[in-house]
């Protein structure tokens, strides 16, 4: 038995329009038609009011920092090779706050509140790409 990776994320069925669109350099999230709530990670139902009536919308990418965590030490491959790192929590435009990596940013420049602006990265071999934030261009 392997052990699966932890630097990819699994795309599936589901997921599959979301990394499609990342892959493009697009941001989605879910959007509930009965609350109209957006919502992230993407669900199949609406976290708020347990809707199913949920449907995939593009996202502004444009997004605040609430909160990150420089990570100076990480032994899972290949996190050890990349520190350090800026883990973090952002607030999108549209509400959700989603966890991320902050990049092109050095950790003493970043501020709470400061205004940052969705980039994706290649992840592993697979052709994945995944969201990261950089500072937002004025």
């Amino acid at each position: 038995m392997t052990a699966g990776r932890f630097d990819v994320p699994e795309a599936d069925a589901f997921t599959r329009p979301y990394w499609d669109a990342a892959a493009a350099g697009r941001l989605l999230l879910r959007r509930c038609g009965a609350c109209g709530r957006a919502h992230h990670y993407p669900r199949e139902f609406c976290p708020h009011c347990w809707s199913g009536a949920v449907t995939w919308e593009r996202a502004s990418g444009r997004a605040t920092l609430y909160t990150w965590s420089v990570v100076h030490r990480n032994d899972l491959p290949p996190f050890g090779t990349r520190t350090p790192y800026v883990a973090a929590v952002v607030d999108l435009e549209e509400g959700p706050r989603m966890m991320t990596e902050v990049v092109e940013c050095g950790a003493r420049e970043l501020r709470a509140g400061a205004a940052l602006e969705v980039a994706f990265r290649a992840q592993g071999a697979g052709g994945l790409v995944v969201p990261v934030f950089r500072p937002a261009v004025p």
